[in-house]
């Protein structure tokens, strides 16, 4: 952002005695060089553009010295620009990729999505609200694989966060305690700043070599943080019929197509919950819809990351100007003064 400001602004007010200066000149003007018995006898030649030689000689002079005196204000160009100096905190988040993902129980009857799609969406949300913080991904089912490192790249991420689907690995079981470890190692060599994981899932531990307490162990000796969140209905669910693409088959009226298709979703809240406080952290259970986004709020405020904030403004003196400009009108009075405005002795 530009802006225009004086140095010296108090000099600006000798410019309310340029007027007064003005008035006092044209009141008394200068001795009379002939004198005349009646001013009738000049009234014709008090018309002609000579005779008014006065009046142009006081405007170069008071114009000059305005300028002068805006000179003397030094005048100042300036640019505002500011930078911001973030102390972010390191993310990893998880998302489960198993089969019971597709549930549609986070679904409206004007939104339908699966669980996975619903996590998709709000977890874009997230990463949007974080724009200093580094956040990497790690995908799990029956295995964990790490899907991005820890980027400031948002976009980028947000784009593997898109092209996640089931069935990219394994879904027929669900590897809590190695997602977990594969994030934690994400985290280790980050010894500087606050350092949290969001687990992200609708099961229980039941695949994997690493059990979920010992991964919560780890990341305590670690200072990591863990927020786990436990999605969807418990029980058997519902599962749609699904498109090549990934997305859920509907009928022509738009409900989804069921073809007896059911799986079973159940989650070990006291492990979540006991992984969540062996860290510091919280646990969290979305089971319908407006939950995930209520949670991720939470947690956004939870963990806040501090900016400072600098600005700075980049100088240009202008005083050259008007001091060049003041002079050249009193030098142009001068000349005139003793060439075409010459006055008679």
């Amino acid at each position: 952002m530009n802006f225009l400001q004086f140095q010296s602004p108090a000099f600006l007010w000798l410019l309310a005695l340029l007027p007064i200066l003005a008035w006092w000149s044209g009141r008394s003007g200068p001795e009379a060089a002939l004198r005349f018995s009646s001013t009738s006898l000049v009234e014709a030649i008090s018309r002609s553009r000579r005779s008014r030689a006065g009046k142009i000689l006081l405007g170069l002079r008071i114009l000059g010295l305005a300028f002068l005196i805006v000179a003397l204000a030094r005048p100042q160009e300036g640019e505002m620009n500011e930078s911001s100096e973030a102390d972010g905190i390191d993310i990893v988040l998880t998302i489960d990729l198993s089969i019971s993902m597709r549930a549609l129980d986070l679904s409206t009857r004007e939104n339908i999505v699966t669980r996975l799609d619903a996590a998709k969406s709000v977890m874009q949300d997230f990463i949007d609200k974080r724009p200093y913080d580094r956040i990497g991904l790690v995908a799990f089912a029956a295995d964990a694989f790490v899907v991005s490192p820890l980027t400031l790249n948002h976009d980028w991420l947000k784009k593997n966060i898109q092209r996640l689907e089931l069935g990219d690995i394994n879904g027929s079981g669900t590897a809590i305690g190695t997602a977990l470890g594969a994030a934690i190692n994400r985290l280790r060599d980050q010894e500087q700043g606050s350092r949290i994981v969001v687990l992200l899932t609708d099961g229980e531990n039941n695949s994997g070599e690493i059990s979920p307490i010992g991964a919560a162990e780890a990341a305590k000796s670690l200072g990591v943080k863990v927020y786990t969140i436990a999605t969807g209905q418990q029980g058997r669910v519902p599962v749609p019929s699904m498109t090549r693409n990934g997305r859920v088959q509907l009928d022509q009226k738009g409900n989804p197509l069921y073809r007896g298709e059911s799986e079973y979703s159940n989650y070990d809240e006291e492990s979540l919950d006991k992984i969540a406080t062996l860290t510091g952290g919280r646990f969290f259970r979305a089971q319908q819809d407006g939950d995930l986004e209520k949670i991720y709020d939470d947690i956004n405020q939870l963990e806040t990351t501090t900016v400072e904030l600098r600005s700075f403004a980049s100088l240009t003196e202008l005083f050259g100007w008007p001091a060049l400009i003041g002079l050249a009108l009193l030098g142009l009075e001068l000349v005139l003064a003793n060439t075409r405005y010459r006055r008679l002795p």
